[in-house]
């Protein structure tokens, strides 16, 4: 059994123009949905063996709040940020095939509502901030996770 975990990035903070978009934090809220999103899926029994996280900086700190959950550091890879879905599930289907059975991965919209739709057969149609859709699938074959329906599929929001 392989099982994925996409989150998407919770609310950045828009209150400095100048800011590149790629350092822009986390706002209040999204500092509390990170760490609570991260227990709710503690809760839910789902064990990431990786989790891989866009550079942003709003990314990077929602990926931190899951790590500090699960006991797993967070492998940044620049490619993630603004990644269309078929470059988020290369980078996931990598991991698996690397060895990991349970991947999560942190990124940004429109790449992550894209793939949860595609994953879900057309049932996620929006991954707000911070919401969290998991997938798992009896067969152990990474390279049919875009071709097989799941066995099973959740959505979490905050």
């Amino acid at each position: 059994m392989i099982s994925v975990a996409l989150v998407r990035h919770a609310k950045s903070d828009w209150g400095d123009p100048t800011l590149p978009d790629h350092d822009r934090p986390l706002n209040a809220r999204g500092e509390r949905d990170a760490p609570a999103q991260a227990a709710r899926l503690a809760d839910s029994g789902f064990r990431p063996d990786v989790i891989l996280s866009s550079t942003a900086l709003r990314a990077r700190t929602t990926a931190q709040a899951f790590a500090d959950e699960f006991g797993v550091e967070p492998d940044l890879q620049q490619e993630l940020y603004g990644a269309s879905a078929p470059a988020l599930l290369q980078a996931i289907e990598a991991a698996g095939l690397a060895g990991a059975g349970s991947v999560l991965i942190v990124a940004h919209d429109p790449g992550m509502t894209d793939l949860a739709y595609a994953l879900s057969v057309e049932r996620i149609d929006r991954m707000p901030t911070c919401a969290i859709a998991t997938f798992s699938w009896d067969d152990d074959d990474w390279n049919v996770i875009d071709s097989v329906e799941p066995a099973q599929w959740s959505l979490q929001t905050p």
